[in-house]
């Protein structure tokens, strides 16, 4: 469901008293309440279809041009791909309206009645994206070639790059396969973009957009139909990486080609995680074919229980002069996963160097307190032996100095959240014993900042001698430099990003420097640190993009006076002194709406927080009217919407993050858990409101199931609406309308 105030966290009721027995409250009929949320949706709909989003910039190099660049992004109710014109000069005078021009010609980017696969449709879930359209695309700027899944298939166009840029709407191409079932998760490779990659049926698959070649890489799946009997997967997010960790690909293609042995033949390669969910607990949910009384299994690691085991592969192939694949083979790490690596339990974040000499991954412990940052050479990957006798001769190949890095480690006592920044530089010529990289920690001081640091790779033990340790592998820091400072946060996560232009040795961030009610963006010098830019307008919070030469920025702007809006800015002044660019921008005009006001207070640990309080369009001086409390996350009762109601019956990830596992912490367990205080709830009618999906694999119905028996037994009133065919989110326009609708009634009649 959509965040409303959320029953599960609530354990404690404070009675009203002396409550006026008339308000000032204007009422309406059901009929009146849906007429208003009808033209309300339809009118916020119309804001919303101004908000792009998956920005890429590529610059145009012809001198005949009058654009500097062409801008691409998903945007408008379809979430179709457009593209906007940038031109090189504007009239000073003049406020540039950004023309928004589909990129794809007549393109349904959504399947007929709304159906999509069941992979895909739980991928929405886990994005909080909605019904419509394509979910991301993936692009290759040299060769001009998008890459996307949309209508259950998956297709291709091309703009820019050799081909140079077209004029107007082109149809995208289908791509054909001899595969069943939908392809996720498609990538272009990096080092051939003849290639791409995608995940059928829970393997690995790569194919040639050229000849139309496929080849299977992984053989994990077994394509049961029974869960019990198919565990296992490869290059895929699991439910809790997805929903608590905010990763959604579970393999990463190597971003460069290696030529050894003969010039005609190339290798490329994919790191993947494999996953193999045997000891993870299965639960069942209702379908969404409700009038067939089925139900769906899904694997799904409850808090105190097994998580996947999992494990670090390479996929790697070889391809001739013609780009055909001449050979391909399945390699794993010379010594198991969980001898290397013992203490690791999710991993959390991977990916490659840009050169191509490592891997690299974030791997991170069950309790969620210890992160570690770590290199690996393809070469500590063997070929997958058929028997033991194989894997020995096998290990023989592996040089000795090979090893695994730690290069980077974090640790704390409460827990450690998760981000993507961490941008490792290539390493010089004969400095192959060091490798620097930025990254962001929250753990040093409280706030997220940056750090430049210089890790010293050092080898260890001996792979394979009985007595080596993980910790055996941990490299020493020749220096960690702050890079910012401060009571203030960089913004790390949620897919926040940093642009690091080695020409000028600056880093952009985003970031609370000047105020926690406000996003901004920043530049400071990653080899001078010292003053700090704000290059966006204050009094507004910004999202940002950059382009890839570091002239131009895109931000999606609001604040609560403004709704949301997009401007480009472009970076002008001496390129002597970069550090002091200022930015120049043109946008659109955004519509006017009632605007919040924003409050702040000081709690008793003295710490400043923040919130808004929206009031009725027609508040009248002197006159009382009902309040709504909305914490995220907070204990309170004014609604609840698919509430965690037993947190033992919620994931892993999540709830052992705050709690620990339940073994060490049973009494907490059962002070959170509302359905075990029901005896504290009201006994007056039209105090409580529960809504729920009923397909929801989430927040499982058990837990309204369950504080719905309880309630009962203790004789406590209640009202529940379900959703039969929604799951966590509301998804289908119509359940959503009904959804407001019902909150609006409910409070008006008994707030």
């Amino acid at each position: 469901m959509t965040a409303v105030d959320t029953l599960s966290d609530s354990s404690e009721v404070v009675e009203m008293e002396d409550v006026p027995s008339q308000f000032q409250v204007q009422k309406h009929s059901w009929d009146g309440l849906r007429d208003i949320i009808h033209s309300s949706r339809k009118y916020s709909g119309m804001i919303v279809n101004k908000a792009p989003h998956d920005f890429q910039f590529v610059r145009k190099t012809e001198e005949s041009s009058p654009h500097s660049h062409r801008l691409y992004y998903l945007g408008n109710r379809e979430n179709s791909l457009l593209y906007s014109e940038i031109p090189k000069k504007v009239r000073k005078e003049a406020l540039l309206l950004l023309s928004w021009k589909q990129m794809l010609d007549h393109f349904q980017a959504t399947p007929h009645h709304g159906m999509y696969s069941r992979e895909e449709e739980l991928l929405r879930e886990r994005k909080r994206l909605g019904v419509f359209g394509i979910t991301s695309y993936d692009f290759h700027s040299d060769s001009g070639l998008f890459l996307f899944q949309a209508s259950n298939s998956l297709f291709h166009c091309r703009d820019g790059g050799k081909n140079g840029f077209m004029v107007s709407p082109m149809k995208p191409l289908e791509i054909k396969t001899q595969c069943t079932g939908p392809r996720m998760d498609p990538k272009i490779c990096p080092a051939d973009p003849a290639f791409f990659s995608f995940i059928n049926n829970n393997d690995l698959w790569v194919a040639n957009i050229e000849t139309g070649e496929e080849r299977r890489m992984t053989y994990c799946h077994k394509g049961l139909s029974n869960v019990l009997d198919d565990p296992k997967s490869a290059g895929v997010a699991t439910f809790v990486i997805q929903e608590e960790f905010d990763r959604f690909t579970g393999y990463w293609w190597c971003p460069t080609a290696s030529t050894e042995g003969s010039e005609d033949l190339k290798t490329l390669r994919i790191l993947y995680e494999e996953v193999d969910e045997s000891e993870v607990e299965i639960i069942h949910v209702p379908s969404p074919a409700l009038e067939e009384r089925k139900t769906d299994s899904y694997r799904y690691p409850r808090t105190g229980s097994k998580n996947p085991k999992i494990t670090l592969k390479l996929a790697e192939f070889k391809t001739d002069s013609k780009g055909k694949i001449v050979y391909a083979q399945d390699k794993e790490l010379v010594q198991p996963f969980s001898a290397l690596f013992p203490t690791v339990e999710y991993i959390a974040r991977a990916g490659w160097t840009r050169d191509g000499k490592f891997a690299w991954a974030m791997f991170l412990d069950r309790p969620q307190q210890r992160l570690q940052l770590v290199l690996l050479p393809p070469a500590l990957f063997i070929p997958v032996p058929e028997n033991e006798e194989q894997r020995a001769e096998f290990a023989k190949t592996v040089p000795e100095n090979v090893q695994p890095f730690v290069i980077y480690e974090e640790t704390t006592d409460v827990w450690i959240n998760v981000h993507d920044i961490f941008y490792p530089f290539i390493q010089p010529e004969g400095e192959e014993e060091e490798l620097c990289f930025i990254r962001a920690n929250e753990c040093k001081t409280g706030f997220c900042h940056l750090y430049r640091v210089t890790a010293i790779l050092k080898e260890g033990s001996d792979l394979f001698s009985w007595s080596f340790l993980a910790d055996d592998f941990k490299c020493p820091i020749k220096e960690e430099i702050a890079l910012t400072g401060g009571e203030w946060e960089v913004l790390a996560r949620h897919g926040s990003k940093i642009w690091v232009n080695e020409a000028t040795k600056l880093v952009y961030f985003q970031g609370t420097k000047d105020t926690p009610l406000e996003h901004h963006l920043y530049v400071v010098s990653y080899e001078s640190p010292g003053e700090i830019m704000r290059l966006t307008t204050p009094g507004f919070s910004h999202s940002c993009s950059m382009s890839q030469n570091f002239d131009m920025f895109i931000s999606h702007y609001s604040s609560v006076s403004t709704p949301p809006c997009v401007h480009i800015y472009k970076l002008s002044g001496s390129d002597e002194d970069p550090l002091h660019k200022q930015p120049k921008f043109w946008a659109s005009c955004p519509p006017d709406y009632v605007p919040p006001e924003i409050f702040h207070f000081r709690t008793q640990s003295d710490v400043e927080l923040y919130g808004m309080v929206y009031k009725p369009h027609d508040v009248q001086p002197g006159k009382k009217h009902p309040t709504v409390l909305f914490v995220y996350g907070g204990p309170q009762i004014a609604i609840a919407g698919a509430p965690v109601t037993v947190w033992m019956a919620y994931d892993t990830g999540y709830t052992e993050r705050y709690m620990d596992v339940p073994e060490n912490n049973q009494q907490g367990y059962e002070a959170g858990s509302v359905a075990l205080h029901v005896e504290k709830l009201p006994n007056e009618p039209n105090r409580l409101l529960i809504l729920h999906g009923f397909l929801d694999e989430n927040v499982h119905f058990f837990h309204t199931n369950f504080l719905v028996s309880q309630l009962i037994r203790a004789g406590k009133p209640y009202q529940l609406q379900i959703y039969p065919n929604e799951r966590h989110s509301i998804r289908c326009p119509e359940s959503g309308e009904h959804y407001e609708i019902t909150l609006l009634h409910f409070l008006q009649e008994y707030l």
